[in-house]
């Protein structure tokens, strides 16, 4: 009913725009060419860029459930052709129930111009293009058509530095293909589509645009799980289902957008996708209690639950307070657990690529984490002594509560036993099933401090305050210092030293400031938190500006390996060296399997090292265009390629996709 009443709208204004005389256009087209004097026999890249005015939007290959997409007319001399366009990945509208695919921000199409053989330099090359399409706003839909033209000449000029800037950023904006095959299914009306893509490779908010009706319910919401090394989008189905090849978009939620191909066949549901299994869900429940419950006696936690533990024997209160206190820390633990599981579960359902400690993978947490973990250490050691907030040692329910959330906090970078199997099997369960263990992970985190609550025996047991508790404190700060060294080598690894050194700077001078105000409360001054307030905020605003490293600053996995530039392979050939160059991409699951099972392994290093083959890289990860025109000489669409370059060989040997050891150590 919705299908048919946008459908009317568009019929009438359709009728409207044939009656109204002159045209008021929503989309500002224009077509540029690459090269104004192309060669003959050559081919040249046409764009046709588009800017909608403000609140209109046009139309993608496929428009969704309502729209048009653009049909384009050329009229070019005899023995001139242009390709089909090429579209940048859309957006989502949904109007009325309705999914469309649209852009509502200038888009650039782009197409091939084949230049015929036959015409001599110096002669014109007339281009014209009739374009109609359909631009919409949410209320109204407007027919319009524009003709363009452009006046190109034969020649042999080099493109220009700016307009070859121009279409680079016209064609990563493309998705890229694939290069791996990818297979459809729809079964009791479910459509499920089974992707190749590597396990450690980034993906964010996932979502695939087939190219054609009869596959997809357009406005049905998309589930995109992992499965190993692939990954299975599942949706309802088309009312009216088609078969054979389907192509579609494939977007990654960071910019990157995937062309691919995919055969009918027989898709399997991804693992965990299937009901609720109440016997894995307990088992998992009981891997993470008994994990959280090791994680006790790990360096970043034992010594808060020891010195609470001690402080609670310490304060002498009664039955019901020693009560209060454990139900209040464990409620600190387990809200804590249940708001990070909580969020990485809205995270993976967003298609993030995210584990445990998904945080830690921010420098700036990680930098924040260190500055705790210092002031807790320096607190520890006796640099500083503050009445709040309530750390370790302190009495009342919100002391120790925040204790616990705190213990649960600085938990996150530790791992222990059992926790890797338990948290595993939570992100494959239902949500429900998953927070359930993501609360046994905190209860079993705060299980020694709770039973000290409720069992007087234990409490008993414990050894008697004394002077022995300072020197113990001092004891308890060595840990801490360790996990603050161990925080610092992740954040060197993550930012650089750069980005440690600014870490490191805020620790110290939070320290400072702490201890400042520590000597302020010794001696009965006023504004106690002052120094320590401004050392903090200085801190946290030079973490702030904490980034990690760009991923090309990595070091190479292959020894000597290089960054693939056609520059650096002409001076390696020039010095009569063998080259290795293989071209990659962070979503190209060949390209991964090749690297672990043959370009790493030690004995094609060796073999390299021995023959002095220079190893180059190219990271096609981000769709460079400059990689991209020099794959696409070699005959590819995309990756894998590898070539090898022997010595005094004017051509490359193109290796085949599927590599071994003994391939590579055979070259020289």
């Amino acid at each position: 009913m919705r299908a048919a009443l946008f459908t009317l709208m568009t019929a009438v204004s359709l009728l409207l725009a044939a009656t109204a005389g002159a045209q008021t256009r929503h989309v500002a087209m224009t077509l540029i060419a690459e090269s104004d004097r192309p060669a003959p026999g050559s081919t040249v890249a046409l764009a046709i860029h588009a800017v909608p005015d403000t609140g209109w939007h046009g139309y993608w290959l496929n428009p969704g459930d309502a729209g048009v997409a653009t049909r384009a007319t050329w009229t070019l001399p005899p023995g001139a052709t242009a390709g089909a366009l090429a579209y940048p990945p859309p957006g989502r509208l949904v109007i009325a129930g309705l999914m469309n695919h649209v852009y509502e921000r200038p888009w650039t199409m782009l197409t091939t111009l084949t230049v015929p053989k036959a015409l001599a330099p110096g002669t014109a090359l007339p281009v014209r293009v009739k374009l109609d399409y359909l631009v919409c706003t949410e209320t109204i839909c407007v027919p319009e058509t524009q003709e363009l033209s452009t006046q190109l000449k034969i020649g042999d000029a080099p493109v220009t530095p700016q307009r070859r800037a121009q279409f680079d950023a016209w064609r990563r904006a493309l998705p890229r293909p694939l290069g791996s095959a990818a297979t459809w299914q729809i079964d009791a009306g479910r459509f499920r589509l089974s992707v190749p893509y590597p396990a450690d490779a980034p993906l964010g908010q996932a979502w695939f645009y087939p190219a054609r009706s009869g596959a997809t319910d357009y406005a049905a919401t998309q589930t995109v799980n992992r499965d190993g090394e692939r990954l299975v989008i599942e949706t309802k189905a088309a009312a009216t289902p088609e078969h054979g090849a389907l192509e579609g978009v494939l977007t990654l939620g960071d910019g990157t957008a995937l062309a691919l191909l995919a055969q009918p066949g027989s898709v399997a549901p991804a693992k965990g996708s299937a009901a609720l299994d109440w016997g894995v869900a307990l088992a998992a429940f009981g891997g993470a209690l008994l994990g959280g419950l090791l994680l006790n006696i790990m360096p970043c936690v034992f010594p808060i639950l020891s010195l609470k533990a001690l402080g609670l024997a310490r304060s002498g209160e009664s039955e019901r307070h020693a009560r209060v206190e454990a139900l209040a820390y464990t409620a600190g633990v387990v809200l804590v657990c249940l708001a990070l599981g909580a969020t990485l579960l809205v995270l993976r359902a967003g298609g993030a690529s995210a584990g445990w400690a998904f945080q830690l993978q921010d420098p700036r947490v990680v930098g924040v984490l260190l500055l705790l973990i210092v002031a807790i250490a320096l607190n520890l050691a006796g640099l500083f002594e503050l009445p709040t907030p309530r750390f370790a040692g302190r009495s009342g329910a919100s002391g120790a509560f925040m204790t616990g959330a705190l213990a649960a906090f600085v938990a996150t970078p530790c791992t222990g036993p059992f926790m890797g199997a338990a948290l595993g099997a939570a992100l494959v369960l239902p949500p429900v099933a998953a927070l359930l263990v993501f609360a046994g992970l905190g209860l079993g985190i705060a299980l020694p401090f709770l039973l000290i609550g409720f069992v007087p025996a234990l409490r008993r047991r414990l050894p008697k305050p004394g002077m022995w508790m300072v020197r113990l404190r001092h004891v308890l700060s060595v840990p801490m210092f360790a996990t603050a060294l161990a925080l610092a080598w992740v954040l060197g690894r993550q930012a650089g030293v750069d980005g440690m050194t600014i870490a490191l700077a805020a620790a110290l001078l939070a320290g400072l400031g702490l201890w400042w105000s520590g000597r302020r409360q010794a001696q009965g001054e006023r504004l106690v938190w002052a120094p320590a307030l401004v050392a903090l905020l200085l801190g946290g605003a030079a973490l702030a500006t904490v980034r990690a490293q760009p991923a090309g600053a990595a070091i190479a996995k292959v020894a000597g390996a290089e960054p693939f530039t056609e520059a650096r392979l002409a001076a390696l050939r020039a010095e009569g060296r063998p080259v290795f160059a293989y071209f990659t991409a962070d979503w190209c699951l060949t390209c991964k399997v090749n690297e672990k099972a043959a370009i790493e392994t030690r004995a094609v290093a060796d073999a390299f090292a021995r023959n002095k083959v220079a190893v180059l890289v190219g990271d096609w990860t981000d769709g460079d265009p400059v990689l991209g025109r020099f794959i696409a000489q070699h005959n590819r669409a995309g990756v894998p390629l590898y070539l090898f370059y022997s010595r005094g060989t004017a051509t490359p040997r193109v290796l085949p996709q599927v590599l071994t050891p003994t391939m590579l150590t055979s070259l020289r």
